[in-house]
C-alpha cells in the first residue's frame, strides 16, 4: 500500500483537482454515457444528440448486414478467441479477413491485431533497432509514438520534422549517416486537423535518400482513395509504401488493427511482435463485420461518395459561419477555438442546447499546440444534410454568444 501513497498525493494534487473544478463549473467533457447504438443520431442523457464526434465515417455500426454478419460469427465461432494468435488464438476468421486485407490494399500479406494501438506498438517496436534512424511528423498520434519509444533506439536516432513540411523531413533524411538504415513514419489522415500527409512527396524523399515509409492510415481507409483504400492509393503510389497500418474502429465500425506489407514484414511481425503474440485474438464477431463491410465497399463506392458529399456541406457550413476550420481536407473538420476555457464551455452549451444537442470533441494541449485548442468534428456518411444543417445552426449560436465568431 506504501508504493502508492504518492499517487494518492499526485492525484490529488495534480489530478483531481483540476477535474473536480472543472466538474464543479460544468464543463468536464470526458466519459460521457451513450444510452443507444452510435449513429448519427445517438441517445444520451434521456436526449437525441446530434452526433459529431464519432469516427464512423462510413456509417456501418447501425447497418443491419453488418450487425447479421456479426451475430452469424458468434453462433459460429463463439464470443472471444481466449488465446494468442501464435497459439490457440488463430480462427479461419482471422486467416480469411487477413488474405481480403492483402488483396484490398495489393499487398503480399497482412496480419491483425486487437487493437490499432497494439498494431503500432507490436510492428514499430519489433522493426526498430539501435542501429535503425526513425524519421517522425510531429503531430503523430501516439501509438506511433509509443511504438518507437519501444523500439529501443537511441534517442539521437529519433528525427521529428515539422508537420507535413517535406523541406523540413528531406533535412532530416540529409542527416542519416551514409550507409545506415531509417523508417519514416507518418499518418495518412492526421486526427486532429483533417489534413493529409504528403505521401507522393514522401515516396520520392523516401526513394531518393533509401528509407522505409510507414504511413498510419487510421482515419484514412474507407475515406480516401478508390473505395477506401487510403493514402498510398489516393495518390497512386501504393506500391512506394512499405507498410500500411490501420483499425478497425473507424470506418470498419468493429475494433481491431492491421498492418499490410510484403510477406517477409509481416512474418517477421508474427514472430517478433509482443503486442500480437501476448494477446489475445480479436474476437469473431468483429472480424467477420469487417469482412461484410469489405464485400460492401469493394463493390459499391456510394457510400464513401455520400460521406465527401455530406463533408462538403459540413465544412461549407462552418465557413460561412465564420469559423477557423485549418487545413482541413477530410471529413474530420476541427472548429480551432485556441484557449481552454472557450473550448470547455462551446462543448459544454452545445451538449446541453434543447430539444436537441450536439456531440463534438474538445482537444487541449498536448494533444494538439498550446492556443490550438479545438473542438473536433467528424462527419459521417449516415447524416442528411438536414440534420448537418441543424448542427451548424447550434454551433454556430453558440460560437457567437461565446465571441469565438462574429
Amino acid at each position: 500500500m506504501a508504493f502508492f501513497e504518492k499517487y494518492k498525493e499526485r492525484t490529488e494534487t495534480e489530478l483531481l483537482v483540476e477535474v473536480r473544478m472543472a466538474k464543479e463549473l460544468g464543463i468536464y467533457p470526458y466519459f460521457k454515457e451513450l444510452n443507444s447504438e452510435q449513429g448519427p443520431i445517438v441517445a444520451m442523457n434521456g436526449r437525441e444528440v446530434i452526433m459529431l464526434g464519432s469516427n464512423n465515417y462510413l456509417g456501418f455500426t447501425t447497418d443491419k448486414r453488418i450487425k447479421n454478419a456479426a451475430k452469424k460469427a458468434i453462433d459460429e465461432f463463439g464470443v472471444g478467441s481466449t488465446g494468442s494468435r501464435l497459439l490457440n488464438g488463430t480462427m479461419e476468421l482471422h486467416v480469411e479477413l487477413e488474405e481480403r486485407l492483402a488483396n484490398f490494399f495489393g499487398t503480399e500479406e497482412a496480419v491483425i491485431f486487437s487493437t490499432g494501438m497494439q498494431a503500432n506498438l507490436g510492428a514499430l517496436s519489433c522493426f526498430l533497432g539501435k542501429d535503425d534512424w526513425v524519421i517522425s511528423d510531429e503531430q503523430n498520434h501516439a501509438s506511433i509514438i509509443d511504438g518507437i519509444r519501444l523500439g529501443g533506439l537511441p534517442s539521437k536516432h529519433k528525427k521529428i520534422y515539422k508537420h507535413n513540411d517535406m523541406a523540413d523531413l528531406e533535412r532530416c533524411l540529409k542527416e542519416i549517416p551514409e550507409g545506415e538504415h531509417a523508417l519514416i513514419v507518418t499518418d495518412g489522415v492526421f486526427s486532429m486537423h483533417g489534413d493529409i500527409a504528403h505521401v507522393d512527396v514522401i515516396t520520392e524523399l523516401s526513394e531518393k535518400y533509401g528509407a522505409g515509409v510507414y504511413v498510419d492510415d487510421a482515419h484514412a481507409v474507407g475515406v480516401l482513395g478508390p473505395n477506401g483504400r487510403g493514402t498510398a492509393h489516393h495518390f497512386g503510389v501504393e506500391k512506394k509504401v512499405d507498410i500500411i497500418m490501420g483499425t478497425f474502429s473507424k470506418s470498419f465500425a468493429s475494433i481491431g488493427g492491421y498492418v499490410a506489407g510484403s510477406s517477409s514484414i509481416c512474418q517477421w511481425i508474427k514472430h517478433r511482435a509482443r503486442s500480437l503474440i501476448f494477446s489475445a485474438s480479436a474476437p469473431p464477431a468483429s472480424v467477420a463485420s469487417v469482412i461484410a463491410i469489405l464485400d460492401i465497399i469493394e463493390k459499391d463506392d456510394s457510400i464513401r461518395q455520400k460521406l465527401w458529399a455530406n463533408t462538403k456541406r459540413l465544412r461549407d457550413g462552418y465557413l460561412a459561419a465564420g469559423f477557423d476550420i485549418g487545413k482541413s481536407e477530410t471529413p474530420i473538420i476541427p472548429i480551432i477555438v485556441g484557449a481552454d476555457m472557450p473550448t470547455f464551455y462551446l462543448f459544454k452549451n452545445l451538449f446541453e442546447e434543447t430539444p436537441r444537442s450536439v456531440y463534438t470533441n474538445p482537444v487541449r494541449a498536448p494533444a494538439v499546440p498550446d492556443g490550438g485548442q479545438l473542438l473536433r468534428t467528424s462527419c459521417q456518411a449516415s447524416f442528411d444534410f438536414d440534420t448537418l444543417d441543424e448542427a451548424v445552426e447550434i454551433i454556430t449560436k453558440h460560437g457567437k454568444a461565446l465571441e469565438i465568431i462574429k
